[in-house]
């Protein structure tokens, strides 16, 4: 059995550097982001990996991550246990104006990286008589990798968010529509497998989502096994009083139907160990903040995994 899991940890930035001034603004945007608290957090991540394992008997061979800030976070969280720097990193910094990114983690004993790229995005700011304007979101990670001589290419993906108004749907309407593109042509002509994770800021059901699944002449290309857990009422997240699944992994049809990798099931992995501690919030992720007030928990997702079963040694 293997498992590929995607987790929004909820900003991993390192310490901020002391300010010179109590109000001055910091590098994370976090308030007392110090050493002490990075590395509590540090563990907590890594020790939802241990947890992942300890129930499942095998860490995943691949992990998708969103709300990194740069290489040395990943470099420290990687050289705890469970990775004991088994773990490779596929990261690149992107232009977000708060400096998070995606990045993959790969068992190196596993998984050989055939080819890696970022896929980034601009966006005319309108109402601006300076055209040379933008605003840039995260970049989509593409990574291209092989498994026991078997080629998957992955997508992790952190499409920009819900707020005021949705101002930026028309963004992850665009986006998704430049990755489907990517993965016809990789699925159609190329013959290989895809998958597609990340939060996508919407849900399974939504119109992006559903649309992403098919190609030009209605026939299914894609399969997200997370449709049928949000509509049981299975949440990775939550605003307010509502229930979120915007954590998702999507596969290729071939993923159901191959010597190598056969997709098992889909689960989020919502264990007590990482949940909310107050009643109110039960059976909600152990955030690390709410607001500016530290909570010290683990991020307000839970990470998302697949299981495949190995049919081929």
């Amino acid at each position: 059995m293997e498992m590929f899991s995607f987790y929004n940890v909820e900003n991993l930035f390192l310490p901020d550097p002391k300010p010179a001034h109590r109000l001055d603004p910091t590098r994370s945007g976090l308030k007392n982001w110090d050493e002490q608290r990075y590395r509590n957090k540090l563990f907590k991540i890594s020790h939802v990996f241990q947890l992942m394992k300890e129930e499942n008997g095998v860490l995943p061979f691949l992990i998708g991550l969103s709300e990194v800030s740069g290489r040395k976070v990943l470099e420290d969280l990687v050289e705890m246990e469970p990775f004991n720097s088994e773990y490779g990193i596929v990261h690149y910094n992107s232009m977000d104006e708060r400096k998070v990114d995606v990045a993959l983690l790969y068992d190196k004993s596993k998984v050989e990286i055939i080819d890696s790229e970022t896929i980034t995005f601009f966006f005319e700011i309108i109402n601006k008589k300076n055209t040379e304007n933008y605003d840039t979101t995260r970049d989509v990670l593409f990574s291209k990798i092989k498994y026991k001589g078997t080629v998957v290419n992955v997508f992790i993906a952190h499409l920009p968010s819900k707020r005021e108004k949705d101002v930026n749907k028309p963004k992850r309407d665009f986006i998704l529509n430049e990755i489907r593109s990517r993965i016809l042509r990789i699925v159609l002509e190329e013959k290989e497998h895809v998958i597609l994770c990340g939060d996508f800021n919407e849900n399974p059901d939504d119109e992006n989502l559903v649309k992403i699944l098919y190609d030009n002449d209605h026939e299914e290309v894609l399969v997200n096994p997370f449709l049928e857990l949000f509509s049981t009422r299975n949440y990775s997240t939550f605003h307010y009083k509502s229930g979120l699944l915007y954590d998702q992994i999507i596969m290729s049809k071939s993923l159901f139907d191959n010597d190598v990798l056969n997709f098992q099931n889909a689960q989020i992995f919502n264990s007590e160990k990482i949940s909310s501690r107050t009643r109110n919030f039960e059976g909600r992720p152990f955030r690390t903040y709410a607001g500016t007030r530290y909570l010290g928990g683990y991020s307000d997702h839970f990470p998302v995994f697949v299981k495949f079963e190995k049919t081929k040694t």
